[in-house]
């Protein structure tokens, strides 16, 4: 995945308030070219391992009862430097500092509920797209 594709998902919060079609509009506006994409929900002990880095962390048990705690939308999505681009793309993980017009910025309702999750490298985008997609899934 080095370099062209990235790892995202609509969270619970931006899913359960109606904004998947909106992000999933703006995801393609952006450039970026959707690849794989499905609905589906986290059990708690999937978003644990999903989230794994996090354990040590205060908010680890917050973040897994919040990423369990309704549909989401994973998708891979491709563009020339897809995890830098779409990062800067879907703004500051605080919605209050994120750039305007950015999803976050849009979308996002707190530093814990910010609309979507964005790989932050090429590593990690690979090992979150394969924790959602098969091989088959990503054709």
């Amino acid at each position: 995945m080095t370099g062209k594709l990235t790892f995202t998902m609509i969270k619970p919060s931006a899913f359960k308030a109606g904004y998947t079609g909106n992000i999933l509009t703006k995801f393609e506006e952006g450039g970026y070219k959707i690849i794989a994409l499905k609905k589906t929900t986290l059990s708690k002990e999937q978003a644990g391992y999903f989230y794994e880095m996090h354990r040590e962390r205060p908010f680890y048990g917050e973040l897994t009862d919040f990423m369990s705690s309704g549909p989401i939308i994973a998708a891979i999505l491709e563009k020339d430097n897809a995890v830098e681009s779409f990062r800067k793309f879907i703004g500051a993980t605080d919605p209050a500092k994120a750039e305007e017009g950015t999803i976050r910025k849009i979308y996002g309702k707190s530093l814990s509920e910010n609309a979507v999750h964005g790989s932050d490298s090429d590593e990690s985008a690979e090992r979150e797209a394969s924790f959602f997609f098969s091989l088959l899934e990503r054709v």
